[in-house]
C-alpha cells in the first residue's frame, strides 16, 4: 500500500502541472478455449480535459495462445483524427483503416509480470499506405495481494516506441504510469498519466493525457488464467 500511495503522489504532482487531455478505452475480450479468444476496443481522446474531442478509434480481432508465455494476435479497425480547436471540428486530418500482426511474450518475477509486445501495423491512410512497426516494454505489480484477482490493487508502467521503414524512421514514444483495482474476476478499471511525444521533420510536439480504461474479461468455454488487464492500443 505504500507503494500505491507513493505512486498517487506522484501523479498527483504532475498531472497538476501539466495540461491534459483525455484518452478513453473500452476494451473486451472474450476467451473462446484455452487457445483462442477475440477482442474489441473502441477509444475516444480529447486534447482539453473532456472537452475539444478530436480522435475515435474502433477495432477487433482474435489472438491464439501459444503457451503461457507466448501468444500471437492479428486484428484491424479504423482510426479517425480532426482538425483542433473543437469537438471533432471539420476537415478531418486522418481517415485511417489499420490491421496489424503481432506476437507477446510475457513473464514473471515473483509477482511482477512483464510483457514484451512486438507489432507490424499496415496503414491506408489519407496520405497513401504506410508501414509502421511497434515494440511496448509494459510491467505490471500486484499491491495488495500476490496474484491478480478479485479485489487487488495493481500498478503498471509501459513504454512504447513506434518506428516506421522511411526515414527519419521514429516516429513516436508513448509512455504510461498508472494504477488499477480489480473489481471482479472479469473487470478491471485503470486510470494513470499518459505521455505521447511525436517527432516530425518540421517541427517536435509532445501531449499528456489523463487515460481512463475499463478492461472486461469473459471466458466462454473454460476458466480462463489470471486477469492480466492490457489495451490492445
Amino acid at each position: 500500500m505504500r507503494i500505491l500511495a507513493g505512486f498517487c503522489l506522484l501523479f498527483i504532482s504532475v498531472t497538476a502541472q501539466a495540461q491534459l487531455g483525455s484518452w478513453n478505452i473500452v476494451n473486451i475480450k472474450t476467451n473462446l478455449n484455452e487457445r483462442w479468444s477475440l477482442f474489441g476496443e473502441a477509444q475516444i481522446r480529447s486534447l482539453g480535459f473532456y472537452k475539444r474531442f478530436h480522435y475515435y478509434e474502433f477495432k477487433g480481432g482474435a489472438a491464439f495462445t501459444i503457451n503461457k508465455n507466448f501468444s500471437v494476435q492479428g486484428g484491424a479497425g479504423n482510426y479517425d483524427t480532426y482538425a483542433e480547436g473543437g469537438n471533432f471540428k471539420t476537415p478531418m486530418v486522418n481517415d485511417e483503416f489499420r490491421s496489424w500482426l503481432q506476437l507477446n511474450m510475457s513473464q514473471n518475477l515473483q509477482r511482477v509480470k512483464f510483457e514484451h509486445r512486438y507489432r507490424a501495423e499496415q496503414r491506408w491512410t489519407i496520405n497513401g499506405f504506410r508501414n509502421r512497426f511497434r515494440y511496448r516494454f509494459q510491467s505490471i505489480i500486484p499491491v495488495n495481494k500476490s496474484k491478480l484477482e478479485k479485489g487487488t490493487f495493481y500498478t503498471a508502467v509501459w513504454n512504447e516506441i513506434f518506428l516506421t521503414n522511411r526515414a527519419p524512421y521514429f516516429e513516436r514514444n508513448r509512455f504510461f504510469i498508472g494504477c488499477g483495482y480489480e473489481l471482479s474476476e472479469d473487470l478491471a478499471v485503470q486510470t494513470g498519466f499518459l505521455n505521447q511525444f511525436d517527432y516530425n521533420l518540421n517541427d517536435e510536439t509532445g501531449r499528456n493525457f489523463l487515460q481512463v480504461s475499463f478492461l472486461y474479461e469473459l471466458a466462454i468455454a473454460k476458466k480462463k488464467r489470471e486477469h492480466v488487464p492490457g489495451g490492445i492500443d
